[in-house]
């Protein structure tokens, strides 16, 4: 258990700066593309372009931030095997704390007393949840759930993708969603992947659940790197959250046999439900919190324009 909490919260703090880190890379390709006049940045629904948002995965802080990203997804892996689903998810979401905190340095954003409510009830969620959690469930499921959960995840990433670039600067919100449902995608297939324990080669490539943590990180991350373009790098986040939480959360309780201490389900519960409320919170309040990304704040520090 306790490897298992630090690994999840080390994962978060990479997360969390690798976002930040992404968001600065972003702002600052989409200004420089405005500032030479470039008119295939944009689709015609107002959303980022293909060849934008590959500009802007070359930037180094975007590369640094996708680095982070990576060690991320490494230590967060183990966690979701090492602890049950709702406790290591919702503690890698506290990445938005950390996010909103250096985006306050990084990215010149100035929080709102609502907004800082809302991280203080988050952080408050995540003890109940820690206090409350049990051992973790069980590693394997019935194959037709493996094929189901790369399925899924495949329509949404894809379907989802489509229709963020047609909601263009509207879709921050959705694609944070999105990214977030991909993430959590990854953390369930990643608990239930065949031939781990013990290790068997052909047994992991042959199993679907493999494929599903693939589609799930790099389309998560695709749409992830869309949503920081086109809106609040905390108000994606934020949403982000919600949807890596919630899915595995619920996952891991109704087929996974992950439990909470006995006698405390109902502080699980409590817990599970205001980090959900605290995470929505943050994405409706700082929603406006900063400009177009594009568009640097008159207070934007100097990292954030070069």
């Amino acid at each position: 258990m306790i490897i298992g909490l630090v690994t999840a919260v080390a994962a978060s703090a990479c997360y969390g700066t690798g976002s930040v880190l992404q968001a600065v890379g972003s702002r600052r390709s989409a200004r420089e593309e405005a500032a030479k006049g470039a008119t295939s940045s944009t689709t015609e629904h107002g959303g980022p372009s293909l060849s934008s948002t590959a500009k802007a995965a070359v930037t180094w802080e975007f590369i640094l931030g996708t680095v982070l990203d990576l060690i991320g997804f490494g230590l967060g892996a183990l966690a979701a095997r090492l602890l049950p689903l709702f406790l290591s998810q919702t503690i890698i979401s506290a990445n938005l704390v950390i996010t909103a905190v250096l985006s306050i340095k990084l990215l010149g954003i100035r929080l709102k007393q609502l907004e800082w409510a809302s991280i203080a009830v988050l952080c408050s969620a995540l003890v109940l949840l820690a206090v409350s959690a049990g051992p973790e469930g069980g590693h394997h499921t019935a194959m037709a759930f493996h094929w189901w959960l790369l399925i899924v995840t495949t329509v949404l990433l894809v379907g989802g993708s489509l229709l963020v670039r047609r909601m263009g600067a509207n879709g921050a919100i959705v694609a944070g969603l999105l990214s977030g449902l991909g993430f959590g995608a990854l953390g369930v297939g990643v608990r239930i992947l065949n031939g781990i324990e013990p290790f068997a080669l052909g047994e992991l490539l042959s199993d679907p659940a493999l494929y599903a943590v693939l589609v799930g990180g790099i389309g998560g991350m695709y749409i992830h790197t869309v949503a920081l373009q086109i809106g609040s790098v905390n108000g994606a986040t934020a949403a982000l959250v919600v949807g890596e939480t919630v899915l595995p959360g619920a996952v891991g309780v109704l087929w996974l046999g992950d439990s909470s201490k006995a006698g405390l389900g109902w502080l699980g519960v409590i817990g599970f439900l205001l980090a959900v409320v605290a995470a929505v919170g943050v994405a409706y309040f700082g929603q406006d919190t900063h400009g177009t990304p594009g568009e640097p704040a008159a207070d934007e520090p100097e990292l954030a324009r070069k």
